[in-house]
């Protein structure tokens, strides 16, 4: 009786080694696939899935980071207009800091950032500047007062008072009145084109 509680023993063991064998080679074939996906796909099927909110898989505000004259990293948050394999899409200034710096250095990072799940996405890329065309787009999809707002508001330069600009504001608001408002030369936008994607989960106490 004891030999052949010893063999049945022997043979839980063996046939335990070979289901896990072929469950590693298996997960092996699965990593190998998830490792082929691009990170959009990957994107789409965590949302597709519910590890990520509708919230959060249309979450357009984004930090773009670049290198300044100096040397120092520096940091803003954006508008994320599109995403596609192509790239990341966002607007701003061409001759505000954030502008310049690009133009300078074109080495870009972009951070997103899902607190309500513990997800983030970074970016290291390179920017380059959309077509006019691409830009007319996206300054005619924002709203009057956005495009209104820009047309009068000089980013990253001294201004003396708040009531300077809102003055500003109340002239153009009143030269402007009931015609359309043209994207101004200033405002444009940049592809941020990935170099390599990172993504975090933090799970438990972040």
């Amino acid at each position: 009786m004891a030999g052949f509680s010893l063999a049945l023993f022997w043979v839980r063991i063996i046939v335990g080694t070979i289901a896990l064998v072929c469950w590693l080679v298996m997960s092996g074939k699965d990593g190998g696939a998830e490792l082929r996906k691009t990170p959009l796909e990957l994107q789409k099927e965590r949302y597709a899935r519910g590890e990520i909110e509708r919230e959060g898989y249309e979450q357009k505000h984004v930090c773009v980071s670049n290198i300044d004259e100096d040397g120092f990293p520096t940091g803003g948050i954006v508008d994320l207009k599109t995403a596609s394999e192509r790239g990341f899409v966002f607007c701003t200034h061409v001759d505000s800091a954030k502008g310049r710096h690009i133009q300078r250095d074109p080495r870009t990072a972009m951070t997103v950032w899902w607190d309500h799940v513990g997800y983030q996405v970074g970016i290291m890329s390179h920017a380059e500047a959309i077509a006019a065309a691409e830009a007319d787009h996206f300054w005619n999809e924002r709203s009057r007062s956005g495009r209104l707002t820009t047309t009068v508001f000089e980013l990253s330069k001294p201004m003396a008072t708040e009531d300077e600009l809102a003055a500003r504001l109340q002239k153009a608001s009143e030269e402007l009145a009931d015609r359309h408002i043209p994207r101004p030369d200033h405002w444009g936008g940049y592809c941020v084109r990935p170099v390599s994607i990172e993504f975090m989960t933090f799970l438990g106490s972040y």
